[in-house]
């Protein structure tokens, strides 16, 4: 290191240097390579180059899902816009996990947003304020997105989260969603992912797989870019599992690098 050293352009004092080193352990760095630094910001711009995973087939629904997946659809048929579509699929009374939840929890971010989020159930602090990702894995999750510059918050579609899950309600005791009450919701999530009309689709943990490609096991689907609903969509780990996992953190940042590099081959002319 110099005597004057720099980051960005700017003045890189001792306090900030440790604070960008922990940020680095964080996300899983743990080895330096290359013997000189390199610029990645005077990089040209490489598009990804991995193909989407073609869409596997649909698994046939659970017998006990048939006829409430026929309820969803002709319900969330009828919907023609967002709020239109939460206040119909608020009303569907064929899952008994609603009777125990406190609220309905729809979406969270910018309707327009060129990422669309999709979790899992709300847990405990989600059930209670009524929104998705508001625990402490969502409090990770606005970290971790907020490191390639996208925010629930932002006002630009451009750089902006669109939050939902598959199931509204949340399962008792936190349990994970029946494979019945993914197919029952089926219909809905479709609904809401062709309403929203995202770019790009993250599949947040097995749940969301299960739905969207029908199939699960994260750790081997994660970072491999495939089509859900007509749309590119990328596995990643959930941030409990992170919460719990901080090695995987690495893996995750480099899902979140693949997701930045599409972004940002999809937005050049």
């Amino acid at each position: 290191m110099t005597a004057d050293p720099t980051w960005k352009g700017m003045p890189l004092d001792a306090e900030t240097a440790l604070a960008l080193l922990e940020w680095q352990r964080e996300m899983g760095v743990d080895e330096a390579i290359g013997d000189a630094p390199v610029d990645r910001y005077a990089e040209p711009l490489r598009p990804a180059t991995t193909a989407p995973e073609p869409a596997p087939a649909a698994a046939p629904p659970t017998p006990a899902a048939e006829p409430l997946m026929g309820q969803a659809q002709a319900m969330a048929a009828r919907a023609r816009t967002l709020a239109e579509l939460s206040e119909i699929q608020s009303g569907f009374d064929g899952l008994e996990i609603r009777r125990g939840a406190r609220n309905f929890v729809f979406a969270d971010g910018h309707p327009g947003a060129r990422v669309m989020i999709l979790g899992e159930a709300p847990g405990e602090e989600e059930d209670r304020q009524g929104r998705p990702f508001v625990g402490r894995a969502g409090q990770l999750l606005d970290m971790m997105f907020d490191a390639i510059g996208l925010s629930r918050n932002a006002v630009d579609a451009e750089r902006a989260l669109y939050i939902t899950n598959v199931l509204p309600w949340r399962p008792p005791g936190n349990r994970r969603p029946e494979q019945a009450e993914i197919d029952a919701m089926l219909p809905f999530v479709a609904r809401h992912v062709e309403l929203a009309s995202p770019d790009i689709l993250v599949l947040m943990g097995n749940t969301p797989c299960k739905a969207a490609l029908g199939r699960d096991g994260i750790l081997r689907l994660r970072g491999r870019w495939a089509e859900a609903f007509g749309r590119p969509a990328l596995p990643m780990t959930h941030p409990a599992y992170l919460l719990r996992n901080p090695v995987a953190k690495r893996e995750a940042w480099a899902d979140l690098l693949s997701l930045s590099a599409r972004l940002q081959a999809g937005s050049q002319p």
